[in-house]
């Protein structure tokens, strides 16, 4: 069971949210990366923790739906909108103890990874680049380039809708797997406020390089260790090249990051997978496959998504696949949420239909769905 921690917050949390910052009637698009989605019916944004836990418990006393906004970078809103109140969190807290980094779940996560490069210590470098804010990053399981925050988190703090309460959750507590988590499990339960990290001084060099791509351009081989600094550039620039690094002039960029995740299949699944493989693509095409644990396999969403005919690129809408990733749907600029729908569905019955395999979308839908 998680431990209450009565440490923060708590005393603070019922006092009046006239500092906060409240808006009706409150676009939403432009706090998501997506720039997607009508309004809010309201809009708070919440500078500490105390404010967080005042407007959580506002809303579930009154029984309004409560929708929580950190960099917006994994959302997909309806274009209705949002009928209740959307809370954005944009605390700030960065906190370095020695090896130990706590960090408020508002902070710019891309900015924190750069901070921690900047002191020498690894862990996160290979998730440089990655949108959003440090509060998502538990939630998610964040990873990318060999590395998922669930080797560095320590313990998350968050508030438990269900005990109204402040508590803290060890690693084990929080139940990581691939892109899951007992928050994602459980969306409507916990808000996190905190997440804290162990890192590691490795006298100025990374962590261990995993990633095939990564350990290529760098030079080295699998295991080996670089400079910090080269690490986290070399990241940067390998998700600058897939459109993966916000930028407001690159429509690429007008995205979710990989909208789909990896499929993971039982050993049956995956012979199913392989044949229709075969049958598509000939006898020698080998699928991309990659280990995920007893009897189960993990494959490219990527690979499926072009070799059932979703190129990069693909679309004639608003909406279309990135020209630099077919993970990647995007905002050509005048994309509506059902615009990116269809398309995502028509990706999803072509994989389908093709190699058997249904994906499944990794942001969180809003009031939609595939």
């Amino acid at each position: 069971m998680p431990g209450r921690d009565r440490r923060r917050g708590l005393s603070q949390a019922s006092r009046s949210l006239e500092p906060v910052q409240e808006l009706h009637d409150a676009p939403l698009a432009p706090l998501t990366t997506f720039r997607l989605g009508g309004p809010a019916a309201r809009l708070i944004t919440a500078t500490t923790d105390a404010e967080v836990i005042a407007a959580v418990r506002e809303a579930d006393d009154a029984g309004t739906p409560l929708l929580l906004i950190g960099g917006g970078s994994n959302l997909v809103i309806a274009d209705k909108g949002f009928a209740g109140t959307a809370l954005r969190i944009a605390t700030r807290g960065f906190a370095l103890d020695g090896t130990k980094l706590e960090l408020a779940a508002g902070e710019v996560w891309t900015d924190a990874v750069a901070r921690t490069v900047e002191a020498g210590l690894a862990g996160v470098e290979c998730l440089a680049g990655i949108p959003g804010s440090a509060g998502a990053t538990p939630i998610q399981n964040v990873g990318a380039y060999g590395q998922e925050v669930s080797s560095t988190i320590t313990e998350v703090i968050a508030y438990d809708r269900k005990v109204r309460e402040t508590v803290t959750l060890a690693n084990a507590d929080c139940a990581f797997s691939y892109r899951h988590s007992r928050f994602k499990e459980d969306p409507e339960r916990y808000v996190v406020l905190r997440v804290r990290f162990e890192l590691e001084d490795a006298a100025g060099l990374s962590a261990p390089v995993k990633y095939a791509e990564t350990a290529r351009v760098l030079g080295v081989g699998p295991g080996d260790r670089v400079p910090l600094a080269a690490a986290r550039e070399t990241v940067l620039k390998l998700r600058s090249g897939k459109g993966m690094v916000l930028d407001p002039e690159d429509h690429d960029t007008w995205s979710a990051g990989s909208f789909f995740t990896n499929p993971i299949l039982t050993d049956e699944e995956f012979a199913a997978f392989h044949a229709r493989v075969r049958e598509r693509l000939g006898a020698e095409t080998v699928p991309p496959a990659y280990p995920a644990g007893d009897s189960h396999t993990k494959t490219s969403a990527a690979w499926l998504i072009d070799k059932s005919g979703f190129t990069k690129g693909y679309g004639t809408g608003p909406a279309r696949i990135s020209t630099k990733h077919t993970l990647a749907l995007t905002n050509r600029g005048e994309a509506t949420t059902e615009d990116l729908l269809a398309l995502a569905r028509e990706v999803v019955a072509g994989v389908r239909e093709a190699f058997g395999v249904t994906l499944v979308n990794e942001p969180v839908t809003v009031g939609v769905s595939l």
